[in-house]
């Protein structure tokens, strides 16, 4: 399944809409999906959504839209 997650860049700064950004990663569950970017990155993370098929179409029309992998 695919991920959408939302994260803050840096664990140091208190959290701020403004500075939310987003990544989509392949995982089977939710809770690997965390894993994997907490063992990889620095990152905050803030929320992780699964995209269902629709969705992920959607998603896939956004210029920002790269699948990240570890």
């Amino acid at each position: 399944m695919i991920f959408k997650v939302y994260y803050q860049p840096t664990k140091r700064i208190n959290p701020r809409r403004e500075n939310t950004e987003t990544l989509y990663l392949e995982a089977k569950s939710e809770v690997e999906a965390r894993l994997l970017v907490e063992e990889n990155t620095e990152y905050n993370v803030e929320f992780i959504e699964g995209l269902d098929d629709k969705t992920l179409e959607y998603e896939k029309q956004s210029e920002n839209f790269k699948l990240t992998e570890f």
